[in-house]
């Protein structure tokens, strides 16, 4: 039974019928079209298949999509990406002017550490000595080397507490050559002179802040450059200065270019200083030349 219902179906849908389409006045045949059930439902099918796709295609392709709940701004992403850059951007230069703002604050509010630097100011005993019998010349003379002696011993102490604590860091060579002239703080030389090739780059021994980039007499254009742990880094008798003061810097960053600025040179040659806690330190203990 059931078969001979779905052929009776089957048939049906294969029946064809004639579609005719006559002129209402003159009864003329215009256009006809053979079908079946099955044809048509086929194309009604495929018409409604192609029209599904093409709103669609409309939806996914174009901006029409902004008007369905759920979906939001085609350029919210960018937007989005742009403003995080931009803000990332900011937070850098905040955070470098106020880290400039608190050394300039330290500076003018005279919170430097010179305890270090101080000379012992205490007393001699002389009241077994005739001073009408001392020259005023022997007299200063003494006077002189007692201060130099406890100079040298607090200097020598502190140098060696900042030597233990600075051993652990990383500190990258402003530039490659030959050392003409060492450490000496005897001899007020707080740094070392390097020479190199003229117009050789100078980097940044470290990451900091720019606190000072100007001309001095005496040594020429001169860098400082604020690094943490205290450590403060000083690059003299350059030709020219690439960075101003207030300029975040990293480690190798070029920051000078070498040259014989200021009178006290005699040829091109970077003189570098480090300074730890408002003491200077001998460069060559930390950093390879």
């Amino acid at each position: 039974m059931k078969d001979s219902k779905n052929k009776k179906v089957f048939r049906k849908l294969k029946n064809k019928y004639r579609l005719v389409i006559l002129n209402d006045e003159t009864f003329e045949e215009r256009a006809s079209f053979r079908l079946s059930r099955f044809n048509v439902y086929v194309i009604l099918s495929t018409s409604v298949a192609l029209l599904v796709m093409l709103m669609f295609s409309l939806i996914i392709f174009t901006p029409l999509k902004e008007y369905i709940p759920g979906y939001g701004d085609v350029k919210l992403r960018k937007d989005l990406v742009t403003l995080k850059v931009e803000a990332d951007s900011l937070a850098v230069v905040v955070n470098q002017q106020d880290l400039w703002i608190r050394i300039v604050k330290n500076v003018l509010e005279g919170n430097v550490d010179t305890s270090a630097f101080a000379m012992n100011q205490s007393v001699k005993n002389y009241d077994s000595i005739d001073l009408d019998k001392i020259p005023i010349e022997d007299e200063n003379l003494r006077e002189e080397i007692e201060r130099e002696e406890n100079f040298a011993l607090i200097f020598s102490r502190q140098l060696q507490q900042g030597k233990t604590e600075l051993s652990g860091l990383s500190f990258f060579s402003p530039i490659s050559g030959y050392i003409t002239a060492a450490f000496n703080p005897n001899e007020d030389h707080y740094g070392i002179d390097v020479v190199a090739p003229e117009k050789e780059p100078i980097k940044a021994t470290m990451d900091g802040v720019v606190i000072f980039s100007s001309w001095t007499m005496e040594t020429g254009y001169v860098i400082g450059i604020q690094h943490e742990y205290n450590l403060v880094s000083f690059y003299k008798h350059n030709s020219v200065l690439l960075k101003k003061v207030g300029n975040f810097v990293k480690a190798g960053d070029a920051i000078a270019i070498m040259g014989s600025s200021g009178e006290l040179t005699t040829g091109p040659h970077l003189h570098f200083e480090l300074w730890y806690e408002g003491l200077p330190v001998n460069p060559e203990d930390y950093i390879v030349f």
